[in-house]
């Protein structure tokens, strides 16, 4: 049987960076997959979509009730200015790591999900039920390959039991107070909306500059957004998060985390100013990411636009977050929705959570799960408006380094959590 850890590294090294034509490295990826994992790929039937996504069905003894596992192959870009420890695509293995592009988000589950089914094979073993394996190619562009799954999928009456996605890790450092990494599993995830901010103006030569140019009125715009931020909640995953949470904490947090229910309004608050992650758990969310004005240095900006990346809270939506926005940034600018995602439904803590947890407190057993509002997009959302049981949890450890790691410099993955996610993987498929 191939190493998984070659295998990891030779997915890497391919740069499967959605939606910049590089057809040859997702063929260079499959290729590899086929090689590393023959036994899955002759026992598994391929259903055919488009742009090199992958969707396998693992036969199981039984049909009713299969299960999803899914991943993605895309990776975002690297900014050329940035400076790694080992360069993003050459998949260096020191005595601690596998660093990499991808190695957390998310070739690092992709490859773990292929390494359990294929020692599953070796060993003679057949799944109690179907297991499908859907691998998107463009998750990171908000694309197309995962809603052609689903699809896919209802064409052929399948109805999962449950699903399981990218999502939440076993963080530590996570929540202040627990000391112990928490396995955070995702229910939901939040909504995503792409905003165009636009302030226009005369235009003219800058050595006459107006006293209220576009540049400023956009300006103005954002500064009260930051200084309005959405209001602070609890959802109820977040309640019953922190509710498992607090035999973690010391007095007196202990007692106010049991009690999250009936403390929604002063908990939230608090954890509204405690950091940007624990603000992140409490409302929706503005960040500018992108802006532009004058295409010249002494050109008078006749407009000038800002890209806001909202990220909507569980219990609102997204019509009600955007005429928030509009309000807050006035009149003098226009607000454009570019595109909008509604925050997914919650799934429930049913017998597939609780399995999720039992395999988690097995395989990591220093670990506590908990359930989770994610709050980033994933493939996740398209299967979750079918089938409401979809999870998001990667069975791999992840300190605050690590998380910062992701979509930025120095993303890596330990060996020895990587090692471990495949027996997550493998205890998981072995209990259905």
């Amino acid at each position: 049987m191939v190493d998984p850890l070659l295998a990891l590294q030779a997915a890497i090294r391919h740069r499967t960076i959605a939606g910049e034509g590089l057809e040859a490295e997702f063929d260079g990826l499959h290729a590899d997959l086929r090689a590393h994992f023959p036994l899955l790929f002759a026992a598994c039937e391929e259903v055919q979509l488009p742009q090199h996504a992958l969707l396998l069905k693992w036969p199981g003894s039984a049909a009713d009730r299969p299960i999803v596992l899914m991943a993605h192959q895309d990776v975002v870009p690297v900014n050329p200015r940035d400076d790694w420890t080992h360069p993003a695509f050459d998949a260096v293995i020191d005595d601690e790591f596998i660093w990499g592009r991808g190695t957390l988000d998310c070739k690092g589950s992709l490859i773990a999900i292929c390494a359990a089914v294929e020692q599953l094979i070796v060993e003679g073993f057949t799944p109690a039920r179907d297991v499908w394996l859907s691998f998107s190619s463009d998750e990171e562009i908000a694309g197309v390959t995962a809603p052609l799954a689903v699809e896919a999928l209802q064409e052929r009456g399948v109805q999962p039991w449950f699903v399981l996605d990218e999502g939440g890790m076993a963080v530590t450092g996570a929540f202040p107070g627990v000391e112990p990494p928490i396995a955070v599993i995702g229910l939901t995830e939040k909504g995503l909306v792409d905003l165009q901010l636009t302030a226009t103006a005369e235009g003219g030569h800058a050595s006459m500059p107006p006293s209220d140019s576009a540049p400023a009125r956009l300006a103005k715009a954002i500064l009260a957004l930051q200084k309005s931020p959405a209001p602070a909640h609890l959802p109820d995953p977040t309640v019953q998060m922190l509710n498992r949470l607090a035999p973690q904490v010391k007095p007196p947090l202990r007692a106010a985390l049991a009690n999250a229910d009936r403390l929604r309004v002063p908990l939230a608050k608090v954890l509204a100013r405690v950091s940007p992650a624990t603000a992140a758990m409490t409302r929706t969310t503005y960040a500018i990411t992108q802006l532009s004005g004058s295409p010249a240095h002494n050109v008078l900006a006749t407009s000038a636009t800002a890209v806001l990346n909202m990220r909507v809270a569980v219990n609102e939506t997204v019509d009600e977050a955007v005429q928030r926005v509009r309000k807050v940034a006035g009149d003098q600018v226009e607000v454009t929705v570019t595109k909008a995602y509604e925050p997914s439904s919650v799934a429930p803590l049913g017998d597939a959570y609780e399995l999720l947890e039992q395999i988690t407190a097995e395989a990591m057993p220093d670990v506590t799960p908990v359930p989770y509002v994610v709050m980033a997009a994933t493939d996740a959302r398209h299967f979750q408006r079918v089938w409401p049981a979809c999870y998001r949890f990667n069975p791999f450890r992840m300190n605050p380094s690590q998380r910062e790691s992701l979509h930025n410099v120095d993303e890596r993955l330990e060996v020895a959590s990587f090692e471990e996610g495949i027996r997550w993987y493998t205890t998981l498929l072995r209990r259905l």
